[in-house]
């Protein structure tokens, strides 16, 4: 067998990608909540393509957990069960912990001023929306900071999914958020250059806590 045999044909960057990223932006900014059914025909239209982008980006949505598929409804976009944020909770609070430890243990002086600086931006949010993506952003730059590749990729797998829990206690309350989430990521970031474990696991601890109680009430 030939080399050009043992593998397909490699494919340039799609139709569905673009579809894929411009559904995720939309579901990020609010205009699609949890629960907001996604129709094909009214998509199609709307992006100015064919069914066929808009099925296979509903697809790629689907396996990032932003969108969930049912024969008898379509695709919506997904609302988190009791369950869903259960696990999310647990399992972003197992990997932000080796993160934390990761951080605090070998990042440089330059990496804790890349979530400084992250976390400064978070008080220049235009609204809430924009607030939740300056905060994911914010644990972007820790996992960045972690030096840990395989880490980081375990936290990409659940990214949006993160981020749609977020928008998600957004839709539940966003007075206490907007109004104490910047300086609580300031705290996260002074602990970090502290090289202070303890206090920065149980900060980082108190901050998912916040969330998860609104969700949870």
């Amino acid at each position: 067998m030939t080399e050009e045999r043992r593998v397909a044909p490699a494919r340039r960057r799609g139709l569905a990608d673009e579809v894929a990223d411009r559904l995720r932006e939309a579901i990020f900014a609010g205009a699609y909540p949890p629960g907001a059914q996604l129709r094909e025909v009214e998509l199609s239209g709307a992006l100015d393509v064919s069914r066929g982008p808009v099925r296979e980006a509903l697809l790629r949505l689907e396996g990032e957990g932003l969108v969930r598929s049912a024969w008898h409804r379509g695709a919506t976009v997904t609302a988190l069960s009791t369950r869903d944020v259960a696990e999310l909770d647990s399992l972003r609070g197992a990997l932000e912990h080796l993160a934390v430890q990761q951080v605090v243990a070998g990042a440089s002086d330059d990496d804790i001023t890349a979530i400084e600086k992250a976390a400064d931006r978070m008080a220049r949010a235009e609204d809430e929306h924009d607030m939740v993506r300056r905060d994911i952003a914010f644990h972007d730059a820790v996992y960045a900071a972690a030096g840990h590749r395989r880490l980081e990729e375990a936290w990409q797998a659940i990214r949006s999914q993160v981020h749609l829990f977020l928008l998600t206690r957004i839709g539940r309350d966003t007075r206490d958020y907007l109004s104490h989430v910047a300086d609580e990521h300031r705290e996260l970031v002074g602990a970090l250059r502290a090289r202070d474990t303890d206090r920065a696991l149980a900060l980082f601890a108190a901050h998912r806590r916040h969330a998860f109680d609104v969700l949870s009430r």
